[in-house]
């Protein structure tokens, strides 16, 4: 017994040091991605005319400026994806492939998308769009795309009129075996092992005395090796983090002109301030009192999701300061077990279930912030996006790809640890803070929004990319470099 109690408090304190050392090791991650939003532009001199390297660019391109009207060279593009986004059933690597790829599809690319067969529903129809092509395999038994069937479709395709130009696999869409020797391709990463060690400690912190011990993080170090050997089979590696970037070179050990940081974008034109939307929402949900203070929480409402400790936050809140508790609202948008337990906190508790993106964008607009009090610390979560789009600020856990990328200091929100007490002396802020400071966070946060994490942004880095590593006979890659003048970065 005393040796098991032993074994568990060196587990415990080996789990304390992996923590801190995540943590510390961000923090140069978080300097260069705050610094670099006001920097980048003079990082070359203020008067130098210099070209840039893309392909070994060192911070995110979502911070770099490119046209805005559609290049001369149109590609033919390939996209591996899992499952194509239907409707509001849809992770966030369905909706980036979505999005991105719809935006391309409107400036003129072909875009050739391989995916499986929806069950029991047909694709959605973009009749708008002439040049996005859908080729439909049977998936797996585990839900999977089959790899010989899609790879049977990709090679009848490539013969069929000019070749791809360049291919594009959202994760493991397109295996590493099939992938081999392909220089044209780019992979996009949403979450690598390595991060999710993170998150398999806190769950582990947060684990009940009378909880089995999980042995994830033994099982997460043997996919973490399992990743480092077959990463180097995809050409091109793109991290949606600054964080991610980060361990694929240092850690995946990915030489760096493969690597490339854009961040994940969304729809502008859908998530955007409109009070008079806002208003209209509260009003149909029940708010009546302006003064009353919003937070908004969105999304599956489950365990690694942090709807056990935003609950129990919340809950203690609710009992140790009846001020606190009169004068906010809190709306909870998503489904999943932890509905039914939010709504026993009270009537200001209003649990909204799954919404649409036409709703959510109501939604976002009717809260005062958006708080995510995720457990999963990888990539960037589409919520918090939308949110400062929207003209919100956010609260969130202090993971080293949202504070590396999103919340990079507290002008545009407010992070916590993930902890109960933690998370209650955020809320506290909060409300201490006021609606008019809270305000203008979401005002700073929205302008830095615009420039990072729009859809337009994302699918530019995009196209340039693939502009970049596109098979071309004549072997010309103009477009890899960038020019650079004075103040102003140009393409």
């Amino acid at each position: 017994m005393a040796k098991d109690q032993a074994t568990t408090t060196r587990f415990r304190y080996l789990c304390y040091i992996l923590v801190y050392l995540s943590t510390f090791s961000s923090i140069s991650l978080i300097y260069w991605s705050y610094s670099s939003d006001f920097d980048v532009q003079n990082m070359f001199g203020n008067d130098q005319q210099l070209s840039i390297n893309l392909l070994t660019y060192p911070s995110a391109w979502n911070h770099l400026t490119f046209p805005s009207t559609p290049p001369q060279k149109l590609l033919k593009i390939a996209l591996f994806v899992k499952k194509w986004a239907i409707k509001g059933h849809a992770g966030g690597l369905e909706r980036h492939a979505l999005t991105l790829h719809l935006t391309l599809a409107k400036r003129g690319h072909e875009l050739h998308v391989f995916t499986t067969s929806p069950p029991n529903t047909t694709l959605p129809e973009y009749p708008m769009i002439k040049s996005l092509f859908f080729h439909l395999t049977k998936p797996s038994a585990a839900g999977y795309l089959d790899q010989a069937s899609v790879w049977n479709q990709f090679v009848k395709q490539n013969l069929t009129g000019k070749p791809f130009d360049v291919i594009h696999t959202e994760s493991v869409g397109l295996r590493y075996t099939r992938s081999r020797n392909i220089s044209n391709l780019a992979v996009s990463w949403h979450g690598i092992a390595y991060e999710t060690i993170h998150s398999d400690i806190i769950q582990e912190l947060l684990r009940s005395p009378e909880d089995s011990q999980n042995h994830a993080i033994t099982e997460r170090t043997t996919k973490v090796v399992e990743e480092v050997k077959f990463f180097p089979n995809y050409a091109h590696h793109v991290a949606t983090s600054d964080h991610a970037g980060d361990v694929l070179r240092r850690i995946y050990m990915i030489p760096e002109e493969r690597i490339h940081i854009i961040l994940n974008g969304i729809d502008e034109e859908i998530f955007k301030p409109d009070s008079d939307m806002g208003n209209e929402f509260k009003k149909k949900v029940g708010i009546s009192d302006p003064k009353k203070l919003v937070f908004g929480i969105a999304g599956r409402l489950v365990k690694d999701k942090g709807h056990p400790l935003m609950h129990e936050a919340l809950k203690q809140i609710f009992l140790e300061n009846s001020t606190f508790r009169d004068n906010v609202i809190v709306l909870v948008a998503g489904d999943g077990p932890w509905g039914a337990r939010y709504k026993d906190l009270g009537t200001n508790l209003l649990v909204l279930g799954p919404l649409e993106q036409a709703q959510l964008a109501s939604f976002y607009n009717a809260i005062d912030i958006f708080v995510n009090p995720t457990l999963r610390a990888q990539g960037l979560d589409h919520t918090l996006l939308e949110a400062i789009l929207s003209g919100k600020p956010v609260m969130a856990t202090k993971f080293a790809s949202i504070t590396g990328s999103v919340i990079v200091g507290e002008e545009v929100g407010y992070t916590f640890s993930p902890t109960v007490s933690s998370l209650k002396e955020s809320l506290y802020k909060v409300w201490k803070d006021g609606k008019q400071n809270i305000q203008q966070k979401g005002k700073l946060s929205r302008e830095r929004g615009l420039n990072l994490f729009t859809a337009t942004k994302m699918a530019a880095c995009y196209e340039r990319l693939f502009l970049c590593i596109s098979y071309d006979d004549k072997k010309s890659h103009e477009y890899c470099q960038y020019e650079h003048q004075g103040h102003r970065l140009i393409s």
